[in-house]
């Protein structure tokens, strides 16, 4: 799989990840959790998302990933990088969640527990604290760096106003944010439109993006209602029926038709638009089973767009 490099930093990332958000938890058979990530490993994916609120329950998704990892890839873990995060809501008692330093430390030795490593690659600031003043937030995630819990450090969901003033103290103490993890896709473009994008560049860092495939609706599972095993059904967290509009219902059967003509999947265009457009060192992918892995993976092998592919994919979003 081709690789891209976070900016100017060392960091090296494959073109696609595999995130842990769903389909690793206490609802899903471990065999199932085993042959997702063994798949990925094997088809070229050596980095992997996670953060201590996935599950079911919470730090259920670390649990699942160290069981896999430590009985069938421990050996590879020189070539593996290991993210997860900390800051999105744990419960409603002080310091389940945001930017205090008692927060961040205290959970990411949780992370490192549950998961039996040393420290991961790449630990997140899962959410932008506006309690908390950002130099607090930064000074811990510098510290977590220099106690070697961690080798680089991230933020998620920032505004751009606010990755701008993080970046700025991080890069002061020495211990620079080398990547950004954002939502983008064709159904939500925010990340490319609101100066995100901007500020990633000018600071020479690296960026990821989350629900590419705007939580299955641009897959196409929901072209023709709610199917009794989809997410929505299932898992509501994230998503709920009244997303799925005539207006959105329209725009996939669009956008499908395009797909075809490609060659291609909707969920195949949908993660090469993210790519090519967003210009992302990686996209995060989730699989329920080894096949939408290989599917997913697959996208990678048309991620060209012509300027006529571009202009009807909009028109079709702006209907």
């Amino acid at each position: 799989m081709k690789q891209y490099r976070c900016g100017r930093s060392g960091l090296v990332l494959p073109a696609m990840t595999l995130g842990f958000w769903h389909s690793f938890g206490d609802n899903v058979p471990y065999e199932v959790q085993k042959s997702i990530m063994c798949r990925a490993f094997d088809l070229g994916i050596y980095h992997f998302d996670l953060a201590n609120c996935y599950g079911p329950p919470d730090g259920a998704a670390e649990d699942a990933f160290a069981r896999v990892f430590h009985s069938q890839l421990q050996g590879h873990r020189d070539e593996i990088l290991i993210a997860t995060k900390a800051g999105a809501p744990l419960g409603d008692h002080p310091y389940q969640s945001g930017g205090s330093a008692k927060h961040l430390i205290s959970n990411i030795d949780k992370s490192l527990r549950r998961m039996n490593l040393d420290y991961v690659d790449i630990f997140y600031h899962h959410l932008p604290d506006p309690d908390t003043d950002i130099q607090e937030t930064a000074d811990a995630l510098s510290r977590i760096v220099r106690q070697g819990k961690a080798l680089y450090i991230g933020v998620s969901n920032y505004s751009p106003e606010q990755l701008e003033d993080i970046t700025e103290i991080l890069r002061e103490n020495k211990t620079p944010c080398v990547i950004c993890q954002s939502s983008y896709s064709m159904l939500n473009q925010d990340y490319a439109k609101n100066g995100l994008a901007d500020v990633v560049q000018r600071n020479h860092m690296g960026s990821i993006a989350y629900s590419v495939l705007a939580q299955g609706v641009l897959t196409g599972k929901y072209s023709k209602g709610i199917p009794k095993d989809s997410r929505i059904a299932v898992d509501p967290r994230y998503i709920q029926a009244d997303a799925i509009t005539d207006e959105v219902t329209n725009k996939v059967h669009a956008l499908t038709e395009l797909a075809v003509h490609r060659g291609q999947s909707l969920a195949q265009m949908a993660l090469a638009w993210a790519k090519y457009t967003g210009k992302f060192t990686s996209v995060l992918i989730g699989a329920s089973r080894p096949s939408q892995v290989d599917e997913n993976v697959a996208a990678l092998g048309r991620m060209d767009f012509s300027e006529d592919e571009l202009d009807a994919i909009q028109r079709i979003l702006a209907e």
